[in-house]
């Protein structure tokens, strides 16, 4: 089966659990509520609407992101929806 444009963007993203900044760690939450740990490097870039080269203190407990990763590390992260917007969406 075919997996549509919508699905595949919803099983794209990850929800931000946990940063540990010092330790270059993000614990993140899939689609299917399993959990897992990325190590970051200290070049990974994260993308906001306010900042395209900010680090990982950028980002927040419950943003939605998604991770464009290289060989072995996340090489960019964008976010797609902070936290508070999530709150703030009439989807709600």
């Amino acid at each position: 089966m075919t997996q549509s444009l919508t699905d595949w963007l919803q099983q794209s993203r990850l929800i931000v659990v946990e940063v540990d900044q010092a330790a270059g760690r993000l614990r993140v939450r899939a689609a299917d509520d399993s959990c897992s740990d990325l190590s970051c490097r200290a070049q990974t870039a994260v993308v906001t609407d306010e900042d395209a080269n900010g680090d990982l203190g950028t980002l927040n407990p419950g943003d939605i992101i998604k991770v464009e990763p290289s060989a072995d590390r996340p090489e960019k992260i964008v976010v797609v929806r902070r936290a508070w917007e999530e709150w703030a969406s009439p989807e709600i």
